[in-house]
């Protein structure tokens, strides 16, 4: 993976003056929004405690190129880029729609976070080069993997295997996966489902941009404060240098940009620090001059007019919301119904919990994990035991929908807190009931007749439902009665016969197909004559009567 990372950071005095200096050009430049320490000055962000736990990338290498350098007092030149700007502000279709879909999801989940798409391109553009330049596929997946370097404490951190290699092909240690970069520990907490295909992938962008943006809103943040902003990214990757490269990219984003097709947008270059073609930073590109023949005075030329920098918009100033008082103190019921199904079938309900905190309030987007503990088959949609979901802005989740396996009896459905403090769980009981038919009729009107010592020549054939639906799998019993005016269970006349050949009166094993057909087995006739009843019934009261006649041949 180096190889495609191009010119990695160092920590060093040398790369923290380039990415210094290169801020402190940029905010020279006159750009509104964040305000940056000039080099040399102490930036209050380097001494901000990073959330609990490993960041998003293990602190991996990411790219350290710097965007271009405009300033509005050198021709040609303004903060604001046009929509058909340099290269580098051009971002591949399906990972620009990624980041502001994010955008977008937050805002309606998180509203008081205010995580701008410009922040995910930012730390998309450090980590990955927007997927190696929208190297995906057109659900966003990328076409090959993209890996950070082996954890294994040689030059960065040293994280033991948590997935066994499951997504990052490495059993031993973990590694940065995808265009995001996360970790799989990190992953296993903050992975996100943003493209609705019931799979947390790292590897697919709309996942991974949704996740960035759920991490960096954590613990309440509100993105538009310079101090939050600041500890967001730095939870990402603790790193000051880390800091002003995103902090650059997200203030060239924020000056314009343009959608490029996948596959075709910019990787940072190899040689360092990018300033544009042919510049420097802070130089005006030398000009050849034209000679001019010996003995002609050269004219002096004459000043170009300075260019008028466009003022500078005063930006709106956003409502700084009311924090949501901490820690998370409670996980309880928030209105679940009674969790029962059939066997094979969905249950109707879901369980539904609300996290509030020590002052009683609502949190959003809190990570809870719903487990199936007991035992059972039943499964959450797509077989999966266990998921980690977010709470919304009302502080409540709901677990995915549960399909019942055929282990009848109950278990428990557990909603805990993941992550941080330990807290008792919210648990709900659970019931899978055995398959059901409240109608069983027969599909045909056939009059079963057969002679003293003979079998039948004909079959029964009957259909189970229950409420109207097909009753697939139902379990049916069959029994041989008396007569139906004095019904009873009969040692006499027909009988069926079992697997190796003896008289049986009744069958337990009997099931209906997936469309409720059951098919009777072949039926006798012993020496006794006269009428008799064959009797079918199901769980949930389904049951019919089926005449069975024995009389000697007519004369």
């Amino acid at each position: 993976m180096a190889a495609h990372f191009g010119r990695r950071l160092r920590r060093g005095a040398t790369t923290t003056a380039v990415a210094a200096a290169a801020v402190a050009a940029l905010s020279a430049s006159g750009a509104p929004g964040i305000t940056h320490a000039a080099p040399g000055e102490t930036q209050g962000a380097s001494d901000v405690t990073p959330p609990p736990g490993t960041p998003v990338t293990g602190n991996s290498p990411y790219y350290t190129d710097l965007p271009p350098l405009s300033t509005p007092d050198k021709p040609g030149t303004s903060v604001d880029l046009p929509v058909t700007g340099p290269a580098e502000s051009g971002i591949p279709a399906t990972v620009l729609a990624a980041y502001k879909q994010a955008e977008q999801t937050i805002a309606a989940s998180d509203p008081g976070c205010h995580v701008p798409w410009q922040l995910l391109a930012a730390i998309g553009k450090v980590e990955s080069g927007q997927a190696r330049g929208g190297n995906v596929d057109a659900h966003g997946t990328t076409l090959s993997p993209i890996l950070g370097p082996v954890l294994n404490g040689v030059g960065f951190a040293n994280i033991s295997d948590t997935d066994n290699g499951a997504y990052d092909g490495d059993s031993t240690h973990d590694r940065a996966v995808g265009p995001m970069q996360f970790i799989p520990s990190t992953w296993e907490k903050w992975g996100q489902d943003a493209n609705a295909d019931g799979r947390r992938d790292p590897n697919n962008i709309y996942d991974a941009a949704l996740a960035a943006g759920r991490y960096l809103c954590a613990d309440g943040r509100n993105l538009a404060v310079k101090s939050d902003l600041d500890s967001a990214i730095l939870g990402y990757n603790h790193s000051q240098e880390y800091l002003h490269t995103v902090l650059s990219w997200f203030e060239y984003y924020k000056h314009g940009t343009h959608e490029v097709p996948d596959g075709t947008g910019v990787l940072p270059s190899p040689n360092g620090p990018d300033s544009g073609p042919g510049t420097t930073p802070g130089t005006t590109p030398a000009t050849t001059p034209t000679p001019t023949p010996s003995g002609t005075p050269k004219p002096t030329p004459t000043p170009a007019k300075p260019a008028t920098p466009k003022p500078t918009p005063t930006p709106t100033p956003t409502p700084t919301p009311t924090p949501t008082p901490s820690p998370v103190a409670r996980i309880e019921d928030a209105g679940t119904g009674a969790l029962s199904a059939m066997a094979g079938h969905d249950f109707t309900e879901r369980a539904t919990v609300r996290v509030t905190n020590t002052a009683g309030k609502s949190v959003a987007t809190q990570a809870v994990r719903f487990e199936i503990v007991g035992d059972t088959d039943t499964r959450f949609t797509g077989g999966k035991a266990s998921v980690v979901l977010y709470t919304g802005a009302d502080g409540t989740v709901t677990s995915p929908t549960m399909h019942a396996g055929e282990k009848t009896g109950f278990f428990t459905v557990r909603a805990t807190v993941a992550g941080g403090r330990v807290l008792p769980p919210a648990d709900f009981t659970a019931t899978v009931t055995v398959r059901a038919a409240d109608v069983i009729a027969r599909t045909d009107d056939k009059v079963l007749s057969a002679a003293p010592g003979t079998e039948f020549a004909d079959t029964c054939e009957v259909k189970a439902t229950y409420e109207g639906a097909v009753a697939a799998g139902v379990a049916v019993t069959a029994t041989m009665m008396t007569a139906a005016d004095n019904p009873a269970v009969n040692d006499k006349g027909p009988y069926f016969k079992d697997a190796e050949g003896k008289v049986i009166r009744t069958l337990t094993d009997l099931k209906a197909d997936a469309n409720g057909i059951l098919k009777l087995p072949k039926i006798f006739a012993d020496d006794q004559t006269g009428t008799f009843m064959l009797r079918l019934t199901a769980p949930g009261g389904g049951s019919v009567d089926i005449e069975l006649k024995v009389a000697a041949p007519a004369a």
